[in-house]
């Protein structure tokens, strides 16, 4: 593995089994992350606290209170770095709790060092771009699609005229679906766009941003993403079957 262009980045790692947080933080370091460990969940809230870090590896199966507990007093107390999660519990509704509780991605175990450091370098670049790379054109600030509207000025999403509260990876997303609305993008094409990942990630990720943005968006209307079955994805009018 080569140096990371974000050498010297704080990455608290979390997991109360030894033998995984220290091989992490030994890799993590080897790569030039500046590392820090907890063995807990409340251990993690006071590291969290006493420094704020840059990226937080979080095991979801802690002793105490769960990781994602944990991610959600970090977003509670205004904490604004980015959540990797470690999960054994790979269930789409698992996925869909993580992503919930203020997760950025998740990693299955067991894992690959090397996609760990992969996705933790994705993680960075994306939300590190993100105030100087505006998602939206400055010539196409406003976003419509029949009753679905995205200000990126105002980063508010509209339904109907109501408003829908996003994440902001869902934003993200949603913005990607938006500027090509009416075309299939696939599972790759997302990844690379909304995630930054410039190596095969796991689409997975994907499947479960999508299941929670219909959800929140299906609540006011029509479905308007749908799956197209081995390709990828589209935003548009449901079509009449009649």
């Amino acid at each position: 593995m080569t140096l990371s262009p974000d050498a010297h980045a704080t990455v608290l790692v979390v997991d109360d089994e030894e033998n995984i947080r220290d091989l992490l933080s030994q890799t993590l370091r080897l790569v030039g992350f500046d590392v820090r460990t907890a063995a807990s969940g409340f251990e993690a809230l006071t590291a969290a606290e006493a420094k704020a870090p840059g990226l937080v590896v979080l095991d979801v199966m802690l002793p105490d209170i769960d990781g994602f507990e944990v991610a959600r007093r970090l977003r509670a107390g205004g904490g604004k770095a980015p959540v990797l999660f470690l999960t054994a519990r790979d269930t789409v509704a698992d996925r869909v709790a993580g992503l919930t509780a203020g997760g950025d991605d998740y990693v299955s175990k067991p894992f690959s060092l090397e996609e760990v450091v992969l996705r933790i370098r994705a993680i960075l670049r994306r939300t590190r771009a993100a105030p100087a790379e505006p998602a939206v054109p400055a010539d196409s600030e406003v976003l419509r699609y029949a009753d679905l509207e995205l200000d990126e000025g105002a980063y508010e999403v509209r339904r109907g005229g109501r408003l829908v509260e996003l994440t902001p990876t869902e934003f993200r997303l949603l913005w990607f679906l938006l500027a090509n609305a009416g075309r299939v993008v696939s599972k790759a094409q997302v990844l690379d766009r909304v995630w930054s990942y410039d190596f095969g990630g796991d689409s997975r990720i994907v499947e479960s941003y999508v299941y929670h943005l219909r959800k929140k968006l299906d609540a006011h209307g029509p479905r308007l993403i749908h799956t197209v079955r081995g390709v990828g994805y589209a935003l548009r009018l449901p079509r009449d079957r009649s």
